[in-house]
């Protein structure tokens, strides 16, 4: 996993990784979470993985929209 950059400083998000349809985030508590198409939506996990490339907002994100639509516990 890619280690998140965290911009503001007090994100929940500590690594994330993500393909084709699916992104995997890693909490600091330690646990991890895949999200899929199929289990939390496209539009979700497309607006899931741009907010892991640019380091702000992706805690808040899944604590919002996508908090128990995830498809396995890591």
């Amino acid at each position: 996993m890619k280690r998140y950059r965290n911009l503001h400083g007090h994100s929940g998000v500590a690594a994330y990784e993500y393909g084709d349809g699916f992104i995997r985030i890693r909490f600091v508590n330690g646990d991890a979470y895949e999200y899929t198409d199929e289990a939390t939506g496209r539009e979700h996990v497309a607006n899931m993985q741009k907010l892991a490339q640019a380091g702000l907002g992706l805690a808040t994100y899944v604590s919002r929209f996508a908090h128990d639509a995830y498809a396995r516990k890591l």
